[in-house]
């Protein structure tokens, strides 16, 4: 089973950038989409429709903004979206799918660059959704976090670690959250198979980033070590075009 995450910085403008031809060539088991920034009436009727996925959107109340999606050729058990607090659910960052041996988290988590108040409700998306993580899995649940986690964890995930050492994607804070998740059990799976450095999902269109290979490792599957023995491989794919950030994967027995 094949799984994929992919930022596409807007799936109106991915639509245009080859979209449906890598995903019928690619054809993933399930396909999660962050920052798509579009209410459903105004996707595109091919990513909608008779393209062999059942597909859930969920769009941030203010237009143009944020907005999940999850494709899946095998209908869901379940799908819920939004975590079920007032304050994150407006901004459509969450959906969630059961299928038959685990829960599917697809993410956009917050980012912190603005000011003080945008970082402080980053990181109490990251507290809130660990607390609804551990019941889960200490319920019997095994779940899969994937999408931007909008952090890049150590300095092995970017290519300028020092310069941006006060910027918000790589702040202390930021980081100890990550290092929070993986002590209360969840693992990234990138790096079960890949501990080389130079391995990004996201570069700046500005500077020539993506072609010098500039970049940040900030989009991730995290999984409770519970599943871990189900993991056969997690990668990048850094030659799929179409948005700043490229696809990641993880296939599973």
């Amino acid at each position: 089973m094949r799984l994929f995450s992919w930022n596409v910085n807007g799936i109106r403008a991915a639509a245009k950038k080859g979209f449906v031809d890598w995903l019928t060539q690619e054809q993933p088991d399930i396909l999660c989409l962050q920052e798509t920034k579009a209410r459903e009436e105004q996707v595109p009727d091919e990513l909608l429709q008779d393209n062999g996925y059942f597909n859930y959107w969920h769009s941030a109340e203010r237009a143009g903004y944020s907005g999940v999606a999850t494709y899946s050729k095998s209908e869901p058990l379940y799908v819920q979206k939004g975590l079920g607090i007032a304050r994150f659910d407006a901004e459509g960052r969450v959906l969630i799918t059961e299928h038959e041996d685990f829960l599917l988290y697809n993410i956009y988590f917050p980012n912190g660059q603005k000011d003080q108040e945008r970082l402080d409700y980053k990181m109490d998306f990251y507290a809130e959704l660990l607390e609804i993580l551990n019941e889960q899995v200490a319920s019997g649940v095994k779940v899969i976090v994937c999408g931007d986690w909008n952090t890049a964890h150590k300095e092995i995930d970017l290519a300028n670690p020092k310069a941006n050492a006060n910027y918000s994607g790589f702040l202390p804070e930021e980081r100890a959250w990550l290092d929070r998740y993986m002590a209360n059990g969840y693992v990234d799976t990138f790096r079960l198979f890949h501990p080389e450095p130079d391995r990004y999902t996201w570069w700046t269109y500005r500077y020539g980033a993506r072609a010098r290979n500039v970049g940040w490792r900030i989009d991730y599957f995290f999984a409770n070590e519970g599943f871990v023995e189900r993991i056969i491989d997690a990668n990048i794919h850094p030659d799929v075009m179409g948005s700043d950030h490229c696809p990641v994967s993880l296939e599973i027995e």
